[in-house]
């Protein structure tokens, strides 16, 4: 417990010290952002930014020309001018947010410094709704562009402002800071939902995208497959006959000539390489090394990237639970490949069809392989029409299959759905595989 005393104070020393080199990389910045396209407003017209500018403005003027004391003089020169320069913060946020915050911000202390003892009793001190406004709609800006951190930042600092103007002021009540924090809170709250949704709903198509050219990539192979197979089927047997026939036709001739021999021997001779050739074509067909070299040396994902895809398809709404038994361990490329790609599959089939269920997917390491299930409930209402070729199933099959695994799929008992494979990871016996060659031909 001592130890752990003499720890903690150390811990916050260092991010105390640490605290404003953060703040200066995070907000000491003049770095151009333009706003991007919104999906709920499309490009937001500077137009009415300008308008609603110009309206807060007049909002904050119309009541800083009202003198304090009835018969008293006031100069509302100093307090418009500051106004004006806050309302020009609302126009620069569309294209450099954190600039524009710092202006905004200096001009709400510099006004409530300038306007303590100066205004009226009605009017909200530190901040009028003018004022208040305008700083909302440029934490808002700030808040769609920059991270989450930065924009709590940027909220933190205006409060810490407000709270000392509440300190040092002359008026014995800040009426309008409950106000304002209440608003810029919200503004800050509002712009990073709004801008982690547009994370997200990114993520997901480039999610999508990968998971489409994956399954043209399967297709291919599928393809070249097929095409392996046709060959195997119908020219290596031919192949093995012809090379089996020239070695037995010396010994059924009687006193066959040197010349017939030679002949026979080139006709099994070239029947021989043909197979090697052939079989060297089929080993290309097969793999998918075969591939571009951009998609040959790629690097490909690991369950090590489980989380990353769990977080991309919970960013688009649906609720995902993990769990993992066993000891965790690095798996041969092949299976964690495997396993990465079923689960990928899994997922994207339960946003199409399935939409608003709950999804589950569990890992279980076990000595000799690795048991991959997903299975999600009962979605809460039809989903839409999907395009695609139904390959998502298949491929996940064939991918078990290729580790010499399985995988089940089909309804559960509630209305879900389950996909469960099994992936060994041991290697198959050389003598089992030594037999499979010595009765294939090819």
């Amino acid at each position: 417990m001592a130890e752990g005393a003499r720890v903690l104070p150390r811990t916050l020393g260092e991010g105390l010290r640490a605290a404003p080199g953060i703040l200066r990389a995070d907000l000491w910045t003049m770095r151009r952002d333009p706003l991007p396209r919104l999906r709920w407003l499309g490009r937001l017209p500077h137009g009415h930014v300008v308008l609603f500018a110009v309206l807060m403005a007049w909002l904050s003027m119309a009541q800083f020309q009202e003198p304090a004391r009835p018969g008293t003089a006031q100069d509302p020169v100093p307090l418009i001018g500051l106004v004006v320069l806050e309302a020009l913060a609302v126009q620069l946020a569309l294209t450099r947010p954190i600039p524009a915050w710092w202006l905004s911000t200096a001009m709400l202390l510099v006004t409530a410094l300038e306007g303590d003892g100066r205004l009226p009793a009605y009017v909200l001190y530190p901040w009028n709704y003018g004022q208040i406004a305008l700083h909302t709609v440029v934490l808002l800006l700030l808040a769609l562009r920059v991270r989450p951190r930065i924009a709590a930042e940027a909220l933190i600092l205006t409060l810490l402002v407000g709270t000392v103007i509440a300190v040092l002021a002359t008026r014995p009540h800040a009426d309008g800071l409950d106000e304002a924090f209440v608003s810029f809170t919200t503004a800050v709250v509002v712009g990073a939902a709004l801008r982690g949704r547009r994370v997200a709903r990114r993520r997901l198509v480039e999610q999508e995208e990968l998971t489409a050219e994956e399954r043209a990539r399967r297709t291919l192979l599928e393809e070249r497959n097929r095409i392996a197979r046709e060959l195997h089927d119908v020219v290596a047997h031919h192949m093995s006959v012809i090379s089996i026939q020239a070695q037995v036709a010396p010994h059924l001739a009687e006193n066959p000539s040197d010349d017939l021999k030679e002949n026979l021997a080139g006709i099994r001779q070239n029947a021989v390489e043909a197979l090697a050739e052939l079989r060297r074509v089929l080993g290309v067909l097969r793999s998918e090394d075969a591939l571009a070299d951009g998609a040959r040396h790629a690097p490909q994902p690991t369950l090590d990237r489980l989380d990353e895809l769990v977080g991309t398809v919970r960013g688009t709404g649906i609720t995902i639970l993990t769990d993992v038994t066993g000891e965790r361990r690095p798996l041969p490329p092949g299976v964690e490949l495997s396993a990465f790609r079923i689960v990928q599959e899994a997922l994207s089939n339960v946003m199409r069809h399935a939409p608003g269920a709950q999804a589950r997917v569990e890992l279980g390491y076990q000595r000799r392989g690795l048991t991959v299930r997903i299975v999600n409930t009962t979605p809460d209402r039809p989903a839409p029409p999907s395009p695609g070729a139904g390959h998502g199933l298949l491929g996940m099959r064939e991918r078990a299959a290729m580790l010499g695994g399985e995988l089940t799929t089909g309804p559960t008992p509630d209305g879900g759905y389950e996909v469960t494979a099994v992936l060994p990871t041991h290697h198959p016996d050389p003598s089992t595989a030594a037999t499979e060659t010595a009765e294939d031909p090819v």
